[in-house]
């Protein structure tokens, strides 16, 4: 069902141009359909802003359920900004304070660049954690990308992530776990993710804070996981909404920090990710920034749209199925006057009768 163009935010016309289906509040007005109302807490640098924006929307908006889809946009104090971010905020983005009072049924929270190597002493952490306490109590469910997973995990339930020996850089195949979860329903049994992360929360420690495992790697570890109630915290470690080159923007700006100066060693390649069409285009230019290097000669542009042609996504169909599977379990839970609902008989700590195998 379509998304709800309910405030002028462009990219509800970006997504309407690429075929997605985006309904004007005026036409939704006369329709007779359930609505839900999701938040999306962006706390992406000015940078990835949009990009992300548009990224979650769409994967919000190939949902199936039987209802009208309003995306809230807001963000919080605390993450710096450029003049230009903020203008865009400033027009487009709600206050929480507003989203409070109106009420929302679910919230996703985007990733975030971090400086501490200790969460809390973000400047963001404050804000970050009143926006976790009031979800709590006041919505069906939250959705969490990378760093605000990291930070769920440690806000809720005191985990502290730990520094990986090398950053976790690639598309990498996981598996779902044994388990009749609704998150995992009509999905593939193996299927790829992007990772992009320094940092991480392992099995162990997600298992021993009683979270369920839905999808892990050998190589990546957990992507998807959910809170001990099977429901109220989506956690992924992972990227299903990055787009097909969003690894090889990360790729070219770290190649862009060698050319300058800002590493000292050229960044190896994504793993998983480059075809061999596209890893030979990459090789070479390597060779040609070395050679300009050494000459004191101009360094030529990275090949961007040269290799993008060569680049594959194999990760954004599951990604939309999981999503959408997450929005049929807010739909299933919630009143239309946004209140959780419980029928008579069902357990607080399980209400969707999730079965493990033993």
């Amino acid at each position: 069902m379509p998304l709800v163009a309910h405030i002028p935010l462009p990219t509800f016309e970006y997504l309407h141009k690429r075929g997605e289906n985006v309904l004007e509040l005026g036409q939704a007005l006369q329709q007779d359909i359930r609505e839900l109302h999701v938040g999306f807490l962006n706390m992406m640098p000015d940078s990835a802003l949009v990009v992300t924006e548009r990224q979650f929307m769409r994967l919000v908006g190939s949902s199936n359920q039987i209802a009208q889809l309003f995306v809230h946009p807001f963000t919080i104090p605390g993450l710096p900004r450029g003049a230009e971010a903020q203008a865009y905020i400033d027009k487009y983005y709600l206050p929480f304070e507003q989203l409070k009072s109106e009420g929302l049924d679910a919230l996703i929270i985007s990733g975030a660049n971090v400086a501490n190597p200790i969460l809390e002493q973000e400047p963001f952490w404050k804000a970050l954690f009143e926006i976790i306490d009031w979800a709590a109590e006041h919505v069906t469910s939250v959705l969490c990308s990378c760093l605000a997973t990291h930070a769920l995990a440690k806000a809720i339930h005191g985990i502290d992530r730990k520094r990986l020996p090398e950053k976790r850089w690639g598309v990498y195949p996981h598996r779902i776990a044994p388990i009749d979860h609704p998150l995992l329903r009509d999905i593939n049994t193996r299927f790829d993710v992007p990772h992009s992360r320094y940092n991480g929360v392992s099995r162990a420690q997600m298992e021993a804070a009683g979270m369920k495992i839905l999808a892990d790697s050998a190589q990546s570890g957990v992507h998807l996981a959910v809170s001990p109630d099977q429901f109220r915290v989506v956690y992924f470690q992972g990227h299903p909404e990055y787009d097909r080159n969003s690894l090889l923007k990360e790729y070219k700006r770290e190649v862009s920090r060698f050319v300058a100066g800002e590493r000292d060693d050229y960044p190896t390649h994504v793993e998983n990710y480059f075809s061999p069409e596209a890893a030979e285009i990459v090789d070479a230019y390597e060779a040609i920034v070395h050679a300009c290097l050494k000459q004191k000669s101009t360094v030529p542009p990275f090949p961007e749209k040269q290799i993008e042609p060569f680049l594959d996504n194999t990760w954004l169909d599951t990604g939309k199925s999981i999503v959408n599977n997450w929005l049929g379990m807010v739909y299933r839970l919630t009143h239309t006057d946004r209140t959780i609902s419980f029928a008579e008989g069902v357990d607080p700590n399980n209400p969707l009768g999730i079965k493990t195998e033993n």
